[in-house]
This record gives C-alpha cells, structure tokens and sequence, in this order.
C-alpha cells in the first residue's frame, strides 16, 4: 500500500513530463504511485508515455479521455478512482518537485485538511537548462546563487518559495497568513475529497475551477486550508498567467449563492463522459 498518490495534470506537454518522473523517481520519500491525468493528447504524447511508463521505477498509471477542450476537472475526478493510495497530491505538468516534495507533503497530511504549497516562478532563461538536467530534484539547490543574482535583477518570480525551512518556529512564522489553494501543489485526503464529490465538471475552461472551487466547497464542509509554503518545493518556468475568465466566475458565484458543498456534476458522475 502507499503512502500518497501523486496526480499529475497533463496535456502534451512531454518535455516537462519527462523531468517530472525524472524528478520523482529520486524523492526522499518513495512510497507513492503516480497517475498521469491527461486531458485528450495527441498519439505522440500518448506513445512517449507507454514507453516512460515501461521503464519507469515509478509504478505509474495514465488515463486519458478525448480532446474536447479544457476538461481539468473531468480527468482529475477520473485519476481519483485509479489512486491506490487514501492521499492524494496534485501537481501541474510543468512543475518539478524538488527532492522532499512528496515527504513534505505527507508528514504535514492529517485527515480535515489540506495543504497549500507554491511553486517558484523561474525566468525563461532558465527553461532549457531545467529540461536537459540530469538531477532536476536538486536544480533550484545546485542553481541557487544564480537564480538568486537573476532574481535580484527582477528575473523571476516567488524564488524564495524555493527555499526549504525546516525549523518548526520559522516555518510557523512564514506560513502565518491565509492564502488560497493553487491547483499545482496541493494536497488532501481522499475521503475529504470525495466529501464534496470531487472536482466540478461543469468549468471547461482553465481558471478557478481547479482550485478555487475545490476549496470554497472544502471549507464550506469544515475542512481547514493549512500552507505548506518552503516545503514541498517545486519549479516552474514562468509564464503568463491566464485570466479568470467570465465563464469560469459565473459558475463559481453561482455556487456561493446557492451555498453548494457537493459537486451536482463532480467525481460520481465524471465517467458519463469518455
């Protein structure tokens, strides 16, 4: 049995996939399986993955369902059902774990809460040097004074996330203040989760769905945010980010206004769709 299972969000995107299981197979703590939730890639992709999974140390799962667009939540809800673990931790699929991600997740775990963590916005020109390392579970440590002199030069974003804190007094002091859940690293029990039937399968496009949501409906059920932030450290090349689009906001106020917990179209009814 393990300890975690880590849900990576994928589409396409193979060249970070590739670090990513590079990265996981070298964390401090291995007692997870991983679930690749591919939203709808192409045969490419889905032939990369047979062949990474074959060889992997990993044991790794991957579900797929058509490409009709932005079905996160969908896919997440149908990764959900392959966990062979009660916790659950889900990441991007451009986002690298660090070598104590998935322990630091599971020794801050308890059931009625879910953990909050970050990811370091790295500038563009460190993107090949990341995807071509042989050890990116140590890239932000073994680049550290260079990030650090970018980052001073205003190349960057949220660098000092990566920095890991492991003294209980400081780490309490830097996570003092409330902060919302970011679909790319958060953490949960599986049963919390399914309290409020999983994701809602109604957003279809990439906004607050993943993860604004999920935590209005966690809470609202009496489950607690607790932030996970210099620990469970994780890398990703920045981009721009996307704006929360009108769709997305509709359905969101719509259930603060009818004070919904439970997903109407959530984990029990994902597989209605293929």
């Amino acid at each position: 049995m393990f300890s975690a299972s880590v849900i990576i969000s994928f589409y396409n995107n193979i060249k970070a996939l590739d670090i990513i299981i590079t990265s996981l197979e070298s964390q401090a703590d291995s007692q997870f399986d991983v679930i690749i939730a591919d939203d709808g890639s192409n045969e490419q992709s889905q032939q990369y993955l047979a062949d990474k999974i074959s060889v992997s140390s990993l044991t790794i799962k991957h579900i797929s369902q058509r490409d009709q667009g932005f079905r996160k939540n969908r896919i997440l809800n149908k990764s959900v059902s392959l966990a062979e673990s009660e916790y659950l931790i889900f990441i991007d699929g451009d986002c690298i774990p660090q070598q104590h991600f998935v322990a630091d997740h599971l020794n801050e775990s308890s059931s009625g809460l879910i953990l909050n963590g970050r990811r370091v916005d790295l500038a563009e020109m460190f993107k090949e040097r990341l995807h071509q390392s042989n050890t990116p579970q140590s890239f932000f440590q073994d680049n550290l004074a260079t990030i650090l002199f970018h980052y001073l030069l205003g190349k960057g974003k949220n660098v000092e996330k990566g920095l890991r804190v492991t003294n209980p007094r400081l780490s309490r002091f830097l996570n003092r203040k409330d902060k919302s859940i970011v679909g790319c690293n958060f953490s949960l029990f599986k049963a919390d989760l399914l309290s409020v039937n999983g994701f809602n399968n109604r957003y279809e496009v990439a906004s607050v769905g993943e993860d604004t949501d999920i935590e209005y409906r966690l809470v609202k059920k009496g489950k607690r945010v607790k932030n996970l932030f210099f620990k469970a450290t994780m890398l990703h090349v920045i981009h721009p980010e996307l704006p929360r689009l009108k769709e997305a906001t509709e359905i969101f106020n719509e259930s603060v206004k009818n004070g919904e917990t439970v997903a109407i179209d959530g984990y029990n009814q994902a597989f209605e769709q293929p």
